[in-house]
């Protein structure tokens, strides 16, 4: 809800009032009689008429701004290998505030969203060859005074277009660049076409993730312990997201590195640096992610305070700069510092840019409860936040959402857990089914991918379910992740075969 309205005082004290209002020039708002901050346009440039027309816009390469003879000037992105084209904006506004964001958009899977709101981070897109409006609305945090507004595209996809941005809410009426006072959501370029009124209501997915796209991930191992040796172009083409396991510590706390296993080389005949960077572009360029994974078991990175962020993000930028990675995978499984590893993690975002690639692979035990540090992180960058495979083994049991018990290795644990991190304020496309590909992969809790794939239908639906059925459906799922690619070939590709066929069939 929006700040009160304004309202003149009621009877007897009406004239009094008044009176005092011409006086000293105060206006009083909502039933309190507190000062309310009035709604206005706080968007800068919305309508890309100012300056060079990118004014106040901090926008990727791929974006320009066209004058169109029906519309006046638009921005058009094209996005471009592994970018998106976006744009964003920082913009003042008001603590424990409610704001509505509008654009008029055109094109195939265009976004709309806000971060840094202090609450739940609004997202939105559509898909459309007609100009569509685009609303959300969100309410900024207590302590909340500016938030980043943003718009992209999608890879692969036409160039788009975006006209009329506006955020209306509570904000001082300043000058706009070119002199007048912005107090109204009305653009200056009001000839644009009347667009579509209606506005998307499909899930509205966060980070880098496509709209109603359920992704299979697999940890390929950079090492031999008995499960079949891959070069990363015998991935198969199932696997949407390939997590290179595992990137290295160095002496420096915080900062890793990565260097391709002889041994693995020897026994894939000589596979070179040279090659595996080539498989990776190849992997690339058909439309997959390839990231680097940081932990394991055994993994000692650690970051626990700014310096060692700063190293982390330093270095893991240079081994995706070094190998043509998208991003990086955390499963740090001894432990993690939420604030530390997440401003480590925002500030390697803004290195890569658009098209970053972060996912994350705790273990059942670290996303019991949003207080718990790897659940925190997750919660905290969620606004770069690609998928959380958790794994759903080596566990015994756990708590489930509903707070019964479930043993591992039944749909009921599966559906149960992932249903903690669906109502403890993850987007489903965030959420993901970490399984490992057989039972040599792991410890314990193996299920089958026929049961993988009830899960999925579960949390999807509400079909195929055990005994626990959420009361909730969640048809913008995530996906699923196995350990490993490596052991699922030994196991002859039953994850890749049946969870990856069924996660590309599901609406």
């Amino acid at each position: 809800m929006r700040a009160p309205h304004r309202h003149t005082a009621r009877a007897p004290l009406a004239a009094l009032v008044a009176a005092v209002l011409a006086l000293v020039g105060l206006l009083l708002a909502g039933p309190a009689g507190t000062a309310a901050a009035a709604d206005v346009d706080v968007i800068r440039n919305g309508d890309f008429a100012s300056g060079n027309h990118l004014t106040n816009w901090t926008c990727a390469s791929g974006v320009t701004a066209v004058n169109n003879s029906a519309t006046g000037w638009d921005l058009q992105g094209t996005p471009a290998g592994s970018d998106y084209a976006q744009c964003s904006q920082q913009v003042t506004v008001k603590p424990s505030s409610t704001y509505k964001l509008t654009a008029q958009v055109q094109g195939s899977y265009v976004f709309l969203g806000a971060t840094g709101t202090g609450g739940t981070d609004p997202s939105t897109w559509t898909s459309s060859t007609t100009w569509t409006t685009l609303t959300t609305t969100f309410t900024t945090g207590p302590s909340t005074t500016s938030v980043s507004v943003w718009f992209h595209g999608w890879y692969g996809q036409a160039a788009y277009l975006v006209d009329r941005v506006s955020m209306v809410g509570p904000g001082d009426a300043s000058p706009s660049p070119s002199g007048s006072t912005s107090v109204s959501p009305t653009p200056s370029n009001s000839t644009s076409p009347s667009p579509s009124v209606s506005t998307s209501t499909s899930p509205s997915p966060t980070g880098s993730q496509p709209p109603n796209k359920h992704r299979l991930t697999g940890y390929w191992q950079n090492f031999d312990n008995g499960a079949t040796v891959q070069r990363i172009s015998d991935v198969p083409a199932a696997y949407d997201i390939i997590a290179v396991s595992f990137a290295d510590a160095t002496a420096t706390q915080g900062g890793i590195s990565f260097t391709l296993d002889s041994t693995l080389s020897s026994r894939l005949g000589g596979y070179t640096e040279a090659q595996f960077k080539a498989d990776i572009a190849a992997k690339r360029a058909a439309g997959k992610k390839v990231i680097i994974s940081v932990g394991g078991q055994n993994g000692t990175v650690s970051v626990s305070n700014s310096t060692a962020a700063t190293t982390f993000a330093n270095t893991a930028y240079s081994v995706i700069q070094q190998y043509g990675f998208d991003g990086i995978d955390i499963d740090l499984e001894n432990g993690v510092n939420a604030t530390y590893m997440g401003q480590a993690l925002h500030s390697l975002a803004s290195k890569v840019g658009s098209g970053f690639v972060l996912t994350m692979a705790p273990q059942t035990i670290d996303m019991q409860s949003t207080g718990a540090e790897y659940f925190k992180l997750a919660l905290n960058t969620k606004d770069i936040l690609t998928i959380v495979n958790m794994q759903y083994y080596n566990s015994g049991t756990m708590l489930g959402c509903d707070g019964g018990v479930y043993a591992q290795g039944t749909v009921n644990f599966l559906t149960a857990l992932a249903c903690i991190q669906l109502k403890g304020g993850l987007a489903p496309s965030q959420v993901g089914l970490g399984v490992p590909a057989s039972t040599s992969a792991a410890g314990g809790g193996y299920v089958s991918p026929a049961t993988v794939n009830a899960a999925l239908d579960c949390l999807a639906n509400g079909t195929n379910c055990g005994t626990f059925k959420p009361d909730t459906k969640w048809p913008g799922i995530g996906g699923a992740m196995t350990w490993s690619t490596n052991w699922d070939a030994k196991a002859g590709n039953g994850i890749a075969n049946t969870v990856g066929s069924h996660l590309h069939a599901m609406p």
